[in-house]
């Protein structure tokens, strides 16, 4: 379906064009009927053509707004009796801002003026805007001449890649109630599918959709894009420029920034135009053309958005492409500088692989909701880094284990400035750091460990005897130095292991039957009892296992 929506000055013919394309009445009110004026959105259709009529008078450019704001494709007309009005020239302005693109200019009322000089005045109007390649014609409405023609040009109109997959945003433009069925929003649904018994997000409230009507037919599903109407059951009452959105996947979005496109900056309270939406927002400068905009309540925002800030006092307006949805907050002396030279980088095209670059490291579906995801695969869970950033953390994690040895893993993930604890273990399984018991240790240093590692690897649970380590240098000094820098374990004088065997034990006796004793335990563990036993007691300590009776049986607490 192509929806297309109406531009052009009041009293130029808009909707009685439709009327003779559709065979409809796009007027909906009594009193736009009695005063021959559009005021508020009109929709009518014909085949897979959908219209959005739109009022002309400066008086509703709110309203039609709210019809372009999330259409791609534009019906604009100019009267040939009239030629190019004021709001022709606003309308262009709005559409251009908004980067419309595709559509098709008809010159109206050409059995009452020769539309030749109107044609090519409005060629000339359009020259340097986002629609300046779109085709003229003229037609009448009242004698038919040029309709066919002009039917033609608007279904040749690209539709855009269809994208079914995509995550559904429908801007609210209409909202109604219909007895016995209860509350029945409009929209035009640009992507993604929409279905009978879905559950989509209205403001904060779970809703489910109840029934479906495309162009007048009901429908078990609607695929974007299209105009739809959807019947809901739950949640507060919407209004229009509100949103049904696929749950979980959109961000809630107040703050962001964007960059904007006009001749001076605008002020700093202007009204912020996105979709069906029109709210207050205030804005921050911040570079030559970039801008931080706090909204008022959120919105479903993505990267590369584009939207359109208006000043209801001069009737001037910028348009503005979302750059970030996530932006850092602007706290110390010139980080609002610094923050401008960030944002000249970016282009507003959405980018995951940039994203993910400026940021490090982020979750996967908040890059997805950001409007930038990322098909590279996660380095734990959830979680995306930029390959770059997460080699530089590695590097940092080894410095800073050397610098403090056997430091704790969170006092790390805090160093590194890390979102999660989980990350320090996935940085070191790339390093030589080692997490032992929620410590990170580097590979034994001191000479005499080094050698007893070397036993311990075909032995894990031998413990050397005294003249062992002597021979190897480790008093009772060098194993305390040993032991803080997460080398080895003491499990009482005279007796250490290496830092993983309480672990590794625990993997051996979780296979005995329960209770087990000591001598089960040092078979187990091709251990002495001399090993065992301290070992034991230091499991209970750790309240992994517990002695059960005098014997020394003990049994496993999880």
């Amino acid at each position: 379906m192509r929806v297309i929506a109406t531009a052009g000055h009041v009293d130029h013919g808009k909707s009685t064009l439709l009327r003779a394309l559709t065979g409809m009445e796009p007027d909906r009110w009594e009193e736009e009927r009695r005063r021959g004026l559009t005021i508020d959105l009109g929709y009518v259709w014909e085949g897979d053509l959908a219209f959005v009529d739109v009022p002309g008078h400066e008086r509703f450019v709110g309203n039609m707004l709210a019809g372009v704001g999330p259409i791609t494709a534009v019906l604009f007309v100019v009267a040939a009796d009239a030629g190019w009005a004021v709001q022709s020239q606003e309308h262009l302005e709005i559409l251009h801002a908004l980067g419309v693109s595709r559509g098709v200019l008809a010159v109206t009322r050409s059995d009452l003026a020769d539309p030749g000089p109107v044609l090519a005045h409005c060629r000339e109007r359009l020259r340097g805007s986002t629609v300046e390649d779109i085709p003229l014609t003229a037609v009448s409405a009242v004698t038919g001449h040029g309709l066919p023609e002009l039917r033609a040009l608007l279904t040749s109109i690209p539709t855009g890649d269809l994208a079914p997959e995509a995550d559904v945003r429908l801007w609210i433009d209409r909202v109604f109630t219909v007895e016995g069925r209860g509350t029945v929003v409009t929209g035009t649904l640009g992507a993604g599918v929409i279905r009978v018994g879905d559950v989509l997000r209205l403001g904060g409230d779970d809703v489910r959709v109840r029934g479906l009507h495309s162009l007048n037919v009901a429908r078990t599903e609607v695929t974007g894009p299209a105009r739809v109407a959807v019947n809901l059951r739950g949640g507060a009452r919407p209004r229009r420029g509100h949103t049904l959105t696929t749950p979980g996947r959109w961000l809630d979005v107040r703050v962001l920034d964007i960059r904007v496109s006009g001749v001076d900056p605008p002020p700093e309270h202007v009204t912020w135009h996105l979709g069906t939406a029109a709210e207050p927002a205030r804005l921050r400068a911040l570079g030559a053309d970039t801008v931080r905009v706090s909204l008022p309540a959120p919105m479903p925002i993505r990267v590369g958005d584009r939207a359109l800030l208006r000043d209801p006092g001069s009737r001037r307006v910028w348009g503005a492409v979302v750059l970030d949805v996530r932006p850092p907050e602007l706290r110390r002396r010139g980080a609002a500088k610094a923050r401008a030279a960030e944002l000249a980088g970016m282009s507003g095209r959405p980018d995951g692989a940039a994203e993910l670059r400026r940021r490090g490291l982020a979750r996967r579906d908040e890059l997805a909701a950001m409007g930038t995801p990322v098909a590279a695969e996660p380095v734990l869970g959830d979680w995306m880094a930029d390959p770059a950033h997460w080699e530089g953390l590695r590097h940092r994690l080894t410095e800073v284990v050397a610098a403090q040895p056997g430091m704790a893993a969170e006092t790390a993930r805090q160093a590194l400035g890390l979102p999660d604890r989980s990350l320090v273990d996935a940085l070191a399984e790339g390093t030589s750091v080692r997490v032992v018991r929620g410590r990170l240790v580097l590979p034994a240093s001191t000479p005499g460990v080094v050698e007893l590692r070397r036993s311990w690897a075909a032995d894990p649970f031998a413990a050397p005897d005294a003249d062992r380590l002597a021979e190897l240098g480790l008093d009772a000094r060098a194993l305390a130095a040993a032991e803080a820098a997460g080398e080895l374990v003491r499990l009482a004088p005279g007796v250490v292991l290496p830092p993983e065997a309480p672990d590794d034990a625990v993997a051996v006796l979780s296979r005995l039957p329960r209770p087990f004793t000591v001598a089960q335990a040092r078979i187990a563990l091709n251990t002495s009892r001399r090993v065992a036993v301290p070992l034991l007691e230091h499991l209970d300590r750790l309240g992994v296992t517990r002695r059960v009776d005098t014997s020394g049986s003990r049994t496993f607490l999880w």
